[in-house]
């Protein structure tokens, strides 16, 4: 199986990492806009099956030069080029997978092209991170154990293991990302009906071991296209989890339209977007360095079987590999997405055209397959 990586940031490199160390892969390229960039991740992790690439995903016909010389393609670049990279994996008839971005209904704008991936016989999945991802997986994996769903609970985070004040957070991801979930409303189904609530609304505690009480709260995209596969459940909610206090402080920066992207204000006639401004105060402040992370995440899945009722919970907590420096987030995000390739490459995913992760991809053999790379999803099932 001979697999392309676009984008050589954390996300990439990861998944170039775990590629290489699969015995069905036979090479693997990394390409990136920098191909310096992409050499210098090559000689960090150092085989004989990956080499580098240049490539600018912006020009399509670039793009497909290099996507036609592949079984599968990663896409691990930025959310904006999803779409693009779904269209010329189509054109090229190469399979495609990609990490999500349901800012601008990017990921709405690839499931459209369904039809067109199944005539051309490609399959294509986006949303292949943690959440949206791993809890698609997992949450599709319960509904298929039980003869009807009635209610669906996702729970996540990714947090310092350590925390520093004032926010008790440190950031694994984008930070424009997180200031996007953090303002716009949550899409949940509740009562059977579909509504929109306030991010950062709703907080509960939520137990960890080792972690003690913590908080959970609502952040947009994180039900993903779990309302359009489930659409008859009762009850849908994803929430994130932080410690205590983190919500709290977060609304009053959110209410004072710190985050907020199309607002300015006139400062000596020069128009400021604070949104901008925060972000720079911001990020040294909320930046990982070389501290622990772990990511926790629960999934519960509830409905009936055989006349009774049924409850799936699938459970994570997974730390920082400290032998490689390898964070939580990314063992999870990157792992997640090349196992999922994989199973395409090798024909264990068969079907073709695009599909969310919960319709497709085979929960228990993740499971198993997550757990050869260290990262342990325990399942529960109780019986009422």
């Amino acid at each position: 199986m001979k697999v392309g990586v676009l984008g050589s940031g954390l996300m990439g490199k990861e998944a170039a990492r775990d590629l290489v160390r699969s015995s069905g892969v036979t090479e693997v390229v990394l390409a990136d806009i920098d191909q310096q960039r992409a050499e210098t991740v090559c000689q960090q992790i150092q085989s004989p099956k990956l080499s580098s690439a240049t490539v600018d995903a912006s020009q399509k016909e670039e793009l497909a030069q290099f996507m036609e010389r592949f079984d599968v393609i990663i896409n691990a670049l930025f959310y904006s080029f999803n779409e693009i990279v779904a269209e010329t994996a189509i054109q090229v008839g190469t399979h495609s997978v990609d990490l999500g971005g349901h800012i601008g209904h990017i990921t709405d704008q690839v499931l459209k092209k369904h039809e067109e991936a199944s005539k051309a016989g490609v399959t294509i999945i986006p949303d292949l991170g943690v959440a949206p991802g791993m809890i698609n997986i997992l949450s599709g994996y319960g509904v298929s154990q039980l003869d009807e769903v009635d209610s669906i609970r996702l729970f996540v985070g990714g947090i310092p293991v350590q925390p520093d004040p004032p926010l008790e957070y440190n950031h694994v991801f984008s930070m424009e990302g997180l200031f996007d979930h953090y303002t716009d409303p949550a899409l949940i189904i509740r009562n059977g009906s579909k509504q929109e609530v306030p991010a950062l609304s709703e907080i509960e505690q939520i137990h960890f071991e080792r972690f003690g009480p913590l908080e959970a709260f609502h952040t947009s995209g994180g039900t993903s296209t779990l309302s359009y596969s489930y659409p008859n459940v009762k009850t849908l909610e994803y929430k994130t989890i932080r410690y205590r206090g983190h919500a709290e402080k977060f609304k009053l920066l959110v209410d004072l339209n710190l985050t907020k992207k199309d607002y300015y204000v006139d400062i000596d006639g020069l128009l400021v977007n604070p949104r901008n401004v925060f972000l720079k105060v911001l990020d040294p402040i909320v930046h990982l360095k070389n501290k622990d992370d772990a990511v926790l995440l629960r999934v519960i899945v509830e409905g009936s079987k055989d006349g009774g009722r049924m409850t799936c919970t699938y459970e994570m907590t997974t730390f920082k590999d400290k032998k490689e420096n390898v964070t939580a987030m990314a063992r999870s995000t990157a792992n997640t997405i090349s196992v999922v390739a994989q199973m395409i490459g090798n024909g264990t995913i068969q079907k073709r055209g695009v599909y969310p992760p919960e319709q497709i991809v085979f929960g228990k053999k993740y499971i198993a397959e997550m757990a050869k790379r260290g990262v342990q999803i325990h399942e529960t099932k109780t019986f009422n």
